[in-house]
């Protein structure tokens, strides 16, 4: 079947609550990196080996899901958009300086080196992503900024503008069930995965 919705925002702009949102639209999983965390630690080196040009066989590595968000699969938008040339590319954002303070106390701080040994992840992940399909200077204020910028800017110009959706969290349901052409739902749009939500997730670990 594929992908219906490839997730082109990087983590911390809303990717839970989106993952959650789409899961209720679409009838399906979501993959996201909580996907990794929850047990698919195998999944590691397939994404490690496709950011150094090894790419999986998208539709078969990702056959379970009907949508995509968050990191890894945000580094791969390209390549999965090509793969699932019917799906809309949805481009989460957040104003860049929001967007910092929140990943760097969150997936950017160093927080997760203690909690990612204590769940077993190797220790290049997920540097070893960052580095490749980021920026290196992913740990640093200007060089996260600018990376999180260029990343924007390039799928605001890679993707054609009638298959692209720009959603902020604020945004809600409305955006996304026009473009999936589906009935919105009477209930809240989810909001979940804040900043003190991640930190006591790391701290129960």
């Amino acid at each position: 079947m594929g992908l219906r919705v490839v997730g082109a925002g990087v983590g911390r702009t809303g990717t839970e609550s989106l993952k959650e949102a789409l899961e209720r639209l679409l009838g399906g999983p979501c993959y996201h990196m909580f996907e990794i965390v929850k047990g698919r630690h195998g999944d590691i080196a397939v994404w490690l080996d496709a950011a150094k040009g090894t790419f999986p066989v998208w539709n078969e590595f990702l056959a379970d899901y009907r949508a995509a968000v968050d990191w890894p699969a945000c580094s791969f938008w390209q390549e999965l958009s090509a793969a699932n040339p019917e799906a809309l590319v949805l481009l989460s954002v957040r104003d860049v300086d929001a967007w910092w303070t929140s990943v760097s106390n969150t997936i950017f701080s160093p927080m997760l080196d203690i909690g990612k040994a204590k769940i077993g992840f190797p220790d290049n992940w997920p540097d070893g992503l960052l580095e490749a399909r980021f920026t290196p200077e992913w740990r640093t204020e200007a060089g996260a900024k600018a990376a999180f910028l260029r990343h924007n800017d390039a799928v605001r110009a890679g993707v054609p503008a009638d298959r692209l959706l720009e959603w902020t969290p604020t945004d809600g349901w409305g955006p996304i069930c026009a473009a999936l052409d589906v009935p919105v739902p009477a209930e809240p749009f989810p909001h979940v995965n804040s900043t003190a939500d991640f930190q006591a997730l790391l701290s129960s670990l």
